[in-house]
This record gives structure tokens, C-alpha cells and sequence, in this order.
């Protein structure tokens, strides 16, 4: 866990929870297995509680905890330190990746939103007029009345994003391999090809995992589908999109973004990026942030009392899921 993590994740009831449930020494935080108070600690420890930062659970760490049997992890993806001998010795996982999406959903809608009502460049505009002007004539084609959406993966994420969106009057899109026309439909959208999607969409959100046949999933063809004046909305990961063909697209003006993620995840500082008005860039921080932290820290002591109780958990992570997602 990254050093100074735990006292923000753990709120006072929730550290008073974890205590009551576990004999633990709550000031242990450990990000490197190797050293001797982590050693100590591993040799006694059924349960580890793991957030941002966990080093991976390779054999040699397996090794040295011969009483592990699962891993409750306070945030999203495994895929950093659950390895394959975690799952070949049966070791039970569960995240509060659900709790993560939550905020990641809130901050797409809000983004998706935003962006059929233009407000980057309504904002641009009106700051560099500071005057009176007939905004009707001049935006008349923004709103979210019957714009179109489209869902770039039906993950965590995004099937949440489609339910907060499914109350307004928009038409929903979205594209998924493993999601056929029937479940799209009963998710409130309509399954399409990609190239369609990004030809028809007003907005295109990406909520596909970070995999290698998901590396520049928006290349500069299907950036090229994207109508004039329509937005890219990037939650998942920066690698999924061309980012150079993406950059030439938002310097040109036909394209708008909302960028919480990018290659490489802090630009550098001459990055256009950052100066264009076309663009709202912020620093990955779309999941949870500041009290969300809490929220995961809830989910993860809920998971330990059922732990402790002898109860499945309610959120397990199964290795065949965890191969194909974020």
C-alpha cells in the first residue's frame, strides 16, 4: 500500500471496524514484502487488506505466508499483484472495484453531459466576448435533447454509465465483444460495431480494459469516423487511444476531449494539451478521490466480516475475469 494511503482510505468507523473484526496492528502499512517486520507479519497473516501501491503476491511472497487465504483488495483491479500462483493455490480475492466505478460513472456522465451542451467552448467563447450576443443563433445545435452516446465496453464502468444516462433523452450505443444485442438492449442501448459508433456518436466514452488487442482501440482511422465537433471521453486508459493521432485531431478543432488519462500519464510540459480550449484535461483522478476513499475502505471491511463470519464474499474476483478486464 503506497505510504500515507492507509489514514486517508480508513475513516475513524471504518478503522474501528477493522479492528474489532481482526487482530492487526493498524500502523503497519507495508509496501515492500521484503523487510523484517513484513516478513514477521506475513508468516502469521490469513487475510491482507491491499489498496494502491500492493508489490505482487509472486511465489517467493506466497512462500513466506503459508496462512494466507485471501486477499481483500480497497480499490480496483488486481491485475497488479494477484499473479498466476495466487490463483493456483486457491487463494480467495475480492475488490471494491464496484465502489470504485461509482465516482468513475458520476464524473463520465457529468462529462457527457457537459459536452452536448458545448460548455468548453460556450466558456471560451463567452470570456473572450464579455458582451451580449444572441447564443441561441450561435449554438443552436447544442443540448442533450436526442443526442446520441456511444459506450466503448460494458465493464464495471460502463454499464453504470449507461444506467445514470438511460433517464435522459438519448440514444445510447454500445459496443462490447462479449455483449450481444439482447443484453445491450436490456443495458437500455443498441449494439454496434465500433466503426459505427464512432461514426454516429456525439460523444464516445471509453470504458474498455487495457489489454494488448485493446492498445489504440481509437486509432487515427476511427478518430477520422468521429463527426466534426463531437467529444472523446477517456476514464479507462490513455493506451487505448492513439494519443498522437488523437492530440493532431484536438490542435485541428474537429474534435472536443475529456481526458482524465494519457501516454504517458503525467504529459509532458509542453503538451498542447493543456492550453487548448477544446480540452478538459485532469490528473486520473475521474475514480475515487478525497471521502470516495471511504467508500472503498466500507466495502472492504463489509468483504472481512463476511470473511470472518465463514460468508462467500459479495464481490469475488475470478481469475477468467480478471484475464480480460482492467
Amino acid at each position: 500500500m503506497e505510504p500515507g494511503l492507509a489514514a486517508r482510505l480508513l475513516d475513524t468507523e471504518s478503522l474501528a471496524r477493522l479492528t474489532a473484526l481482526a487482530d492487526l496492528d493498524p500502523t503497519l502499512v507495508v509496501d515492500d514484502f521484503r523487510t523484517p517486520a513484513a516478513a514477521a507479519a506475513l508468516r502469521e497473516t490469513e487475510v491482507l487488506l491491499s489498496c494502491w501501491g500492493c508489490p505482487p503476491l509472486d511465489e517467493a511472497v506466497l512462500a513466506a505466508a503459508p496462512r494466507l487465504r485471501a486477499v481483500v483488495h480497497a480499490a480496483g483491479s488486481v491485475k497488479h499483484h494477484v499473479t498466476e500462483a495466487c490463483w493456483e493455490r486457491g487463494i480467495q480475492v475480492t475488490s471494491a472495484a464496484w465502489a470504485n466505478a461509482l465516482p468513475v460513472a458520476e464524473y463520465t456522465v457529468a462529462a457527457v453531459l457537459a459536452a452536448n451542451k458545448q460548455l468548453l467552448r460556450l466558456s471560451a467563447d463567452y470570456r473572450r466576448r464579455r458582451a451580449p450576443y444572441d447564443w441561441q443563433a450561435a449554438y443552436r445545435e447544442v443540448g442533450n435533447y436526442r443526442r446520441t452516446v456511444g459506450i466503448v465496453g460494458a465493464s464495471r464502468i460502463g454499464r453504470r454509465v449507461l444506467e445514470l444516462l438511460r433517464p435522459h433523452d438519448l440514444d445510447l450505443l454500445l459496443h462490447d465483444p462479449y455483449v450481444d444485442r439482447a443484453e445491450a438492449a436490456r443495458l437500455g442501448a443498441r449494439a454496434v460495431p465500433l466503426d459505427e459508433l464512432c461514426a454516429a456518436a456525439d460523444v464516445v466514452s471509453v470504458h474498455a480494459p487495457e489489454l494488448p488487442a485493446t492498445r489504440h482501440l481509437l486509432d487515427r482511422r476511427r478518430l477520422g469516423l468521429m463527426r466534426a465537433g463531437a467529444t472523446l471521453v477517456n476514464t479507462s486508459r490513455g493506451s487505448l487511444v492513439d494519443q498522437e493521432a488523437l492530440t493532431a485531431e484536438l490542435v485541428s478543432g474537429r474534435l472536443d476531449a475529456v481526458l482524465d488519462v494519457t501516454v504517458p500519464e503525467v504529459l509532458p510540459a509542453d503538451s498542447p494539451l493543456y492550453e487548448l480550449e477544446n480540452v478538459l484535461l485532469t490528473p486520473h483522478i475521474a475514480g475515487s478521490l478525497g471521502g470516495e476513499l471511504h467508500r472503498m475502505a466500507a466495502a472492504a471491511v463489509d468483504e472481512l466480516a463476511r470473511y470472518a463470519a465463514g460468508l462467500p464474499f459479495a464481490h469475488p474476483v475470478l481469475a477468467q475475469e480478471v484475464r480480460r478486464s482492467a
